[in-house]
């Protein structure tokens, strides 16, 4: 490439590119994400949110590809022998009420981006059009993709429907951020291996002849076979699989009987089983059917079990996250910090199935007063975070085309 006089143009890194692309942007950019948050959209619904985000690429000159009902893709730079470097955005909004009272709060009744998800929207997109503008006027030396997932708030999440629809089809890794309000704002946290957890849902059903409280020995108690289960089987857990991978039932719903004196003739527990171990989730169905078989099995009752397998953990690849983590650092020398392993689920994972990758925390804590959590309707994210995960991802597509061994000038 060579200007009007015939010298030739040395490409600005991509890094310093994006950083300095969003200072010029950075009122447009925080204009996108509050018209996001405003009006948010629960998973599979995201039909405003698929255009808002379509016509914002197509002002930067990038055509997307839709999926068939909601969410998008695009394809950015060339299509490099080795494989696209992919960003990961999920779009939609959680059922919730927000009472933050900022001035952009949530105009949708009982729906609001109450996990970040409009911050992980915002700095894809903003990404997308940055590096589009440095395909143009420099030739990206990479091929990037940028996918709007719907749906990661369901059981068991958009991501699945998104790789069936071609969503990885020529892409060497993928990345993510999750806005983290426990982590000051600047901060990236990083984590090789398990960085959420798995997460399962049991739904139990017990039978039995019910009776008066004054004869439980002509019964069979549901009550007392509840409490067993809720009790038991956490603790059984603890004893057949190694504590250390993380792995924990808890029970948040229990329901039974409609009088004091009165052993009711049904009842229900749902809850969760968690774990951090691959491995783990691979075989705990098997285990926790066989510990509640094995739990019930004095008491006379009957029982039915709804085991519903949801998302794997999110398993960080290690070169994957060593590349973030120097994408962090080449930022900001303090910014990278080690991430906590979560209990909490992510489909992010289902990419991680496929292709290497890499999630990272993205600390949105102001660092003054209180620290909010997800998925609460109080949640407030300090918009830094938003430059921040845009320039940590300028710095990963210019790491992954210096790990290609592509000569960015």
């Amino acid at each position: 490439m060579a200007d009007q006089a015939g010298d030739p143009v040395v490409p600005q890194s991509i890094s310093a590119f994006v950083g300095a692309w969003f200072e010029g942007h950075r009122a447009e950019i925080h204009g996108w994400r509050r018209h996001i948050h405003r009006h948010p959209e629960t998973a599979n619904r995201e039909v405003e949110t698929t255009r808002y985000i379509a016509a914002r690429l197509a002002e930067y000159g990038v055509s997307a590809h839709r999926f068939p009902e909601t969410g998008l893709m695009a394809d950015i730079g060339p299509d490099t022998e080795g494989g696209r470097v992919a960003f990961r955005a999920d779009i939609d909004a959680l059922p919730v009420t927000e009472v933050t009272g900022l001035e952009f709060t949530s105009e949708v009744r009982g729906v609001a981006h109450a996990c970040g998800h409009d911050v992980h929207t915002t700095v894809v997109l903003a990404l997308a059009c940055a590096i589009a503008d440095y395909d143009r006027a420099f030739g990206l030396p990479v091929g990037v993709r940028v996918i709007f997932q719907p749906a990661e708030e369901v059981w068991v999440g958009g991501a699945t429907d998104v790789i069936e629809w071609g969503a990885l089809k020529g892409v060497h890794s993928i990345f993510a951020v999750h806005v983290e309000p426990k982590l000051r704002v600047g901060r990236i946290g990083v984590r090789t291996g398990a960085i959420t957890s798995a997460t399962d849902i049991v739904e139990l059903t017990i039978n039995g002849p019910g009776g008066h409280t004054s004869r439980p020995h002509l019964s069979a108690d549901v009550v007392y076979a509840l409490g067993k289960v809720i009790t038991e089987l956490p603790a059984l857990l603890s004893r057949r699989v190694d504590p250390r991978t993380g792995t924990v039932a808890v029970f948040g719903q229990v329901n039974s009987g409609y009088a004091p004196n009165a052993i009711p003739e049904t009842g229900t527990a749902s809850g969760t089983v968690r774990t951090a171990d691959i491995g783990v989730w691979r075989k705990i169905q098997g285990l926790v059917t066989e510990l509640i078989e094995q739990i019930l099995a004095p008491v006379g009752v009957e029982h039915v079990l709804s085991y519903h397998r949801g998302v794997p953990p999110v398993l960080n690849d290690d070169v994957a996250t060593a590349l973030l983590a120097s994408a962090a650092s080449h930022i900001d020398p303090q910014a990278v910090v080690e991430a906590p392993q979560s209990s909490g689920g992510e489909d992010f994972s289902w990419y991680l199935e496929h292709v290497p990758g890499s999630m990272a925390r993205l600390g949105c804590w102001s660092g003054d007063g209180e620290q909010f959590d997800l998925h609460m309707g109080d949640l407030v994210v300090d918009e830094r975070a938003i430059g921040v995960g845009i320039k940590l991802f300028g710095s990963v597509v210019e790491q992954f085309a210096n790990s290609e061994g592509v000569d960015l000038g």
